[in-house]
């Protein structure tokens, strides 16, 4: 029996022994999360003022419990933290709020990535990655634009693009929009802003927004050194956004990772072939919810992230065939930056120039 039937056949046994999280684990899991970032909130507000060691040593610790908090975000948006519906979507939330995600937004488009795993004539990946044919006919300057604007350098930056300033500017600029629209006698009844897509998008963009700015500005106007702290948090939220971004870009982009056309592709498949096992150490495990057990949650994102490692523990022998990464192999695997439809796999870019090489030198030869 290959590893793909064997997944198929204990696939709903597996999900039945793990799936479901539970109200007391999620009280747990958000309390062991809250508490260090009102420390660190603390301390930061007592002491970064004062000593540039301190307010290094705030955000660095800042930035990774916000790793943890953009973790237990993407958690509640499966429903996998609480039993409760309406925990999940009250913590999710605040944890949007901190992060400066809207949750509900982020976690209708992040279902959609789930639906159509590996199906990469759906969804590209965060990096929006290129196939080979459409990179080569881009202009030099483009392909070095492409490459450059995905090196990991820039990581932080493209954190503080993706969780703080792309959902202030798309709100502001949609609510404009909309705005114009009822100032000009116009009905917003058809309209279809490219910035959400249902109005129930929109009132959780609203309410994240409204609360973010309003505790930016109480911040701003009660504390003794406004700008200290938001330099802490600033860097600290876009040092874990780039983080994340990096994190999810490898659970899908790495070295011949599978990356099947729409009529090729099996869902199943995709969890041994197209999603790699990040093997961390303990307790970047912990600050990432175990999500680097990638595999597992997208054979089921019903399975909470505490009960991630022990469902592959149990299973591993289903999982053999899954690509390993480990911490010192992720700037490797950020390369992997094209699409190769004709072998459906990701490549590396020096990858594809080997074998244009190679064709090239073949066709000379003959």
């Amino acid at each position: 029996m290959s590893e793909l039937t064997a997944l198929k056949h204990h696939k709903r046994e597996l999900i039945r022994q793990f799936a479901g999280a539970t109200d007391a684990q999620g009280a747990w899991q958000v309390a062991v999360t809250l508490l260090p970032l009102v420390a660190i909130a603390w301390l930061t507000n007592r002491y970064a003022a004062q000593s540039v060691g301190a307010a290094v040593a705030l955000t660095i610790a800042l930035a990774l419990m916000m790793v943890r908090v953009f973790a237990l975000l993407h958690e509640c948006g499966h429903g996998s933290v609480f039993r409760s519906r309406a925990l999940n979507s009250s913590f999710g939330f605040l944890f949007g709020v901190l992060s400066g995600m809207p949750q509900y937004v982020w976690s209708q488009h992040h279902g959609y990535h789930h639906r159509t795993n590996g199906d990469w004539d759906s969804y590209r990946g965060p990096l929006s990655t290129l196939s080979v044919a459409e990179f080569e006919a881009l202009p030099e300057a483009a392909q070095r634009s492409y490459l450059r604007a995905r090196h990991i350098a820039l990581a932080p930056l493209g954190g503080f693009v993706y969780l703080l300033f792309n959902p202030r500017f798309t709100w502001l600029k949609g609510t404009l929009a909309c705005a114009m629209r009822l100032l000009q006698g116009q009905s917003l009844k058809d309209y279809k802003p490219r910035y959400w897509r249902t109005w129930r998008e929109y009132w959780h963009m609203t309410a994240n927004n409204l609360v973010l700015l309003s505790l930016w500005a109480l911040v701003a106007t009660q504390t003794a050194h406004p700008g200290t702290l938001f330099a802490v948090y600033l860097i600290g939220v876009s040092l874990a956004g780039g983080f994340a971004i990096a994190l999810f870009t490898v659970q899908h982009n790495f070295e011949q990772a599978e990356a099947n056309s729409h009529d090729r592709w099996d869902s199943d498949r995709s969890v041994l072939s197209g999603t790699s096992y990040l093997v961390l150490p303990g307790w970047l495990n912990w600050l990432t919810a175990n999500i680097g057990y990638h595999h597992v949650h997208h054979l089921s994102a019903a399975i909470p992230g505490y009960a991630l490692a022990r469902c592959h523990n149990q299973y591993q022998h289903l999982f053999t065939t899954v690509r390993r990464i480990r911490l010192r192999e992720i700037p490797a695997h950020l390369k992997c930056l094209q699409w190769d439809i004709d072998r459906q796999q990701i490549i590396a870019v020096n990858d594809q120039q080997r074998l244009r090489q190679s064709a090239a030198l073949r066709q000379s030869a003959s």
